[in-house]
């Protein structure tokens, strides 16, 4: 008789950082992995990933300052803060190191991170990521103009509770029906709270403009040299074209590049199991990163040679 296996159980949990709640979502044990959702979203969207990996690995996935069910305090929103946060809270749930993972926001808080904190980190993971170039869907500069706030204060709602409505206005901006669109319906329903909105708008004008993205992390990515790294990103991305991850792959020495041929902006969420077994196989294939504090100076020198570059491939 074959007894069903249940899935691994992705628990919520709290954390108490500098007078504020942080909540995160944790599964498995093992080497840990940080999964840092975008803008707007929140630690839910890695839930499929977490149970398909949560036998072999640690994940943990938190809700970012001013998402999901995490504390929104009037405040800095800034990469440095956020990158900041993990590391805060790496500290108080007790992990050493992780590989991180970021989407979209979040792979500009993970670069953040590796740049300040490259002891901590084992390897970088980005998917569909900010920082690496500046276009950007023009839905999102659109919210850094004036009067932005009122305007999705008077329209979050109702729109959200619209589907066709929804659907017909983001399709005029490249979305399309499937993850994409629902998940950006979620967190545009989630602005009509004052505190949401306000945070959303602070956090997204911290790296995005109505010019593009405001932030590009080009000059740094040689730093990447020491730390292995996988570049994924959707073909049909409706929001940072693919492009993006392209380009940083030549500059990126020693990455690996996956394109999903058939997702978009989120494919962790439009391919959760193609998603974890990519992620799996990256991290049986490299090591840790080990680096010193000499090594970092070494980089930062330009007196550390680099390895060579690794073929891309799609999925």
């Amino acid at each position: 008789m074959v007894t069903a296996v249940e899935a691994p159980t992705v628990q919520v949990r709290e954390a108490n950082l500098h007078g504020h709640k942080v909540a995160y979502r944790i599964a498995g044990s093992g080497p840990a992995i940080m999964l840092v959702h975008g803008i707007a979203g929140t630690g839910a969207t890695w839930e499929d990933v977490m149970e398909r990996l949560a036998g072999d690995f640690t994940l943990i996935a938190p809700d970012l300052p001013g998402h999901g069910d995490s504390d929104k305090p009037v405040g800095d929103y800034s990469l440095g803060s956020l990158a900041s946060m993990l590391r805060d809270l790496m500290v108080t749930i007790g992990v050493e190191q992780a590989t991180m993972v970021g989407h979209s926001l979040g792979g500009g808080v993970v670069m953040q991170f590796v740049y300040q904190f490259p002891q901590r980190c084992d390897r970088l993971v980005l998917v569909s990521s900010g920082g690496l170039g500046r276009d950007v869907n023009m839905l999102l500069r659109a919210a850094c103009l004036p009067g932005a706030d009122m305007f999705l204060a008077a329209t979050a709602a109702p729109i959200a509770t619209i589907g066709s409505v929804v659907g017909s206005t983001l399709g005029r901006f490249g979305w399309r029906p499937g993850p994409d669109l629902e998940e950006v319906a979620r967190g545009f329903a989630s602005l009509a709270d004052t505190e949401t909105r306000t945070a959303f708008l602070h956090t997204l004008k911290s790296v995005v403009g109505v010019e593009g993205q405001r932030v590009n992390a080009s000059d740094r990515l040689y730093l990447a040299s020491e730390m292995p790294t996988l570049l994924i990103s959707g073909e049909r991305d409706p929001i940072i074209p693919a492009s993006h991850a392209e380009e940083a792959h030549e500059i990126m020495a020693g990455s690996r590049l996956v394109i999903f041929q058939k997702s978009g902006h989120m494919p962790h969420v439009d391919q959760p199991s193609t998603f974890a077994r990519t992620l799996r196989e990256f991290m049986e294939n490299t090591e840790p990163a080990e680096i010193t504090t000499e090594r970092w100076s070494e980089v930062l020198r330009g007196t550390k040679s680099t390895k060579p570059r690794r073929r891309a491939a799609t999925q």
